[in-house]
């Protein structure tokens, strides 16, 4: 067998585009022959990959899915460069293939999911079946990240929003599964896509999250001419009437309900309105909130500047 040098490595990544480590395995496989080596690279779809990697994949789809007994769910969220391609009939058939994956990993990680067989072709790992998508795509495309929900007690809803710009799930513990609770649990997880909320209730927020808040509100009364000039007692009164304020934006079961006909009934009220309704305890335990390309830097082009570059002006 051909020792593999590091300078056989670095000129096959300069003709292929393809990473240093797959580079070493295409030689090492191919006994160092560089025309079988790119071959093997372009049947893996990792030498086109590569070549894209570069580029900023922020548009993409998001992909819930649920066991047949609704005791576990998984989210997933899939990027790609464009959303001309998130809309594509492949790239959406993909994302589908992903979360059916993730739905029964036992990967901590996304390293180690990407590490692991893919169920669809065992012969590849999850990244080199990304590879080959890229490959056929024409794109950069990432799983970005997903995250699983168990429910022994109850079950998960899901939904989609925006044809799957937002995938959100909701753990709902109860031992009443009916269409009154079902319905219940869809509108909670359509208040948690449209409200944005950070966290399930209060208990979740941490002693030292309220301090700073109300350190940064003293701030801005201290800033205030007019408001400075209260007594301690009524400005830690105006503190804690923001900070609660705050609490109900923020948190999940003291947002008010969108679907409340007076307006003032909290998400919290209205699962117990429900619960009561049926009979039985419900309580909703927690949810997941992805959104295509939340956090993701995307590249700003100017217009102008980007066709004076492609005339060479």
């Amino acid at each position: 067998m051909a020792a593999i040098t590091a300078a056989m490595v670095k000129e096959l990544r300069e003709i292929t585009g393809s990473g240093m480590m797959d580079c070493k395995k295409a030689l090492a496989a191919t006994d160092g022959d560089y025309d079988k080596a790119i071959e093997w690279l372009r049947e893996k779809g990792l030498a086109t990959a590569e070549k894209k990697a570069s580029r900023v994949a922020a548009e993409g789809l998001c992909r819930t899915l649920v066991s047949e007994d609704g005791k576990k769910a998984v989210v997933v969220e899939v990027n790609s460069e464009t959303d001309f391609v998130a809309k594509n009939e492949k790239f959406v058939n993909y994302v589908e293939e992903v979360a059916a994956q993730a739905l029964d990993t036992q990967a901590a990680d996304i390293d180690a999911f990407l590490a692991e067989p893919w169920k669809a072709d065992t012969s590849k790992s999850v990244k080199e079946a990304l590879a080959a998508q890229i490959a056929v795509i024409g794109e950069n495309m990432n799983i970005r990240r997903f995250q699983q929900v168990s429910e022994p007690n109850g079950f998960i809803t899901s939904y989609l929003h925006m044809g799957g710009k937002i995938g959100v799930l909701v753990d709902v513990e109860t031992d009443t599964r009916n269409d009154e609770v079902e319905e219940m649990a869809k509108n909670v997880a359509m208040q948690v896509a449209a409200m944005k909320p950070q966290y399930t209730d209060r208990s979740e927020i941490s002693a030292d999250y309220i301090e700073h808040e109300k350190e940064i509100l003293l701030a801005q009364i201290k800033n205030d001419p007019k408001e400075s000039q209260k007594p301690d007692k009524v400005i830690q009164g105006i503190i804690m009437g923001r900070v609660n304020k705050e609490l109900k934006e923020i948190c999940l079961l003291d947002q008010v309900y969108v679907k409340a006909e007076d307006g003032k009934q909290s998400v919290g009220q209205y699962v117990q309105e429900v619960a009561k309704k049926v009979g039985s305890k419900i309580q909703v335990k927690g949810f997941v909130r992805f959104q295509t390309g939340e956090g993701i830097e995307k590249k700003q082009e100017n217009f102008a500047d980007e066709v004076a570059k492609q005339m060479g002006m």
